[in-house]
């Protein structure tokens, strides 16, 4: 699936046993890309870089569904690699780049701001231009991303109303696997979710409609 704006190309490719999502951003004015995500293999992602120029890879968290084509996708293209640095050190070699909430990360003449997003994983991030937020696996088509302890959930529970709820309802959100939504929808289902009573050890696979 490729979304094309004037100011903005967002390519996905779903990879690998889990079907994570790679996101290929692009400047179509410069021909600047950056990668989002490295699942699958090397082979499958590069073919999709012919006639842009990558120049970085950006790790939303460093899961091995998400990382499995790193180490030969980074030295294929001999671009650094960035990721929060919760998790800079947890992929090796470690992450060149080391990123915290609100950098930007330059695509051509397009910037891309960082959302630190806690909860899936301490370092996990989003990724915001415009209207449409690279969201990981911190916020899926109905629910948040897979959490193993109550206090993560609670974590991306706040992560997400604090620091995504509050853009745009028409902003479309690019998970980490399967299909788009847009934000209004996710904001919609979530009241539904907060206006229930929940176990105080809630955590896992939570889906705002039927948890």
């Amino acid at each position: 699936m490729t979304s094309h704006r004037a100011d903005i190309v967002v390519q996905k490719l779903p990879l690998g046993i889990y079907q994570a999502n790679c996101y290929l951003v692009s400047c179509p004015e410069s021909r600047e890309a950056i990668v989002v995500d490295a699942p699958g293999t090397a082979g499958e992602i590069l073919p999709h870089l012919q006639g842009l120029n990558a120049r970085c890879i950006v790790l939303t968290h460093t899961h091995p569904d998400h990382t499995e084509a790193l180490a030969e996708l980074r030295q294929r293209l001999q671009i650094p690699v960035a990721a929060h640095r919760e998790e800079a050190l947890r992929v090796w070699p470690a992450a060149e780049s080391s990123l915290q909430d609100g950098d930007v990360i330059e695509v051509g003449r397009q910037h891309l701001k960082v959302i630190h997003t806690p909860g899936h994983t301490r370092g996990s991030v989003c990724l915001l231009h415009g209207k449409y937020l690279v969201s990981g696996d911190t916020l899926f088509p109905g629910g948040p991303g897979k959490t193993s302890r109550p206090a993560d959930f609670q974590q991306i529970v706040v992560s997400i109303t604090g620091k995504l709820f509050p853009l745009p309802d028409d902003t479309v959100v690019c998970p980490g696997h399967g299909p788009d939504t847009v934000l209004g929808k996710e904001k919609m289902e979530f009241e539904s979710f907060s206006s229930r009573r929940h176990p105080a050890d809630l955590c896992g696979d939570v889906l705002w409609l039927s948890s």
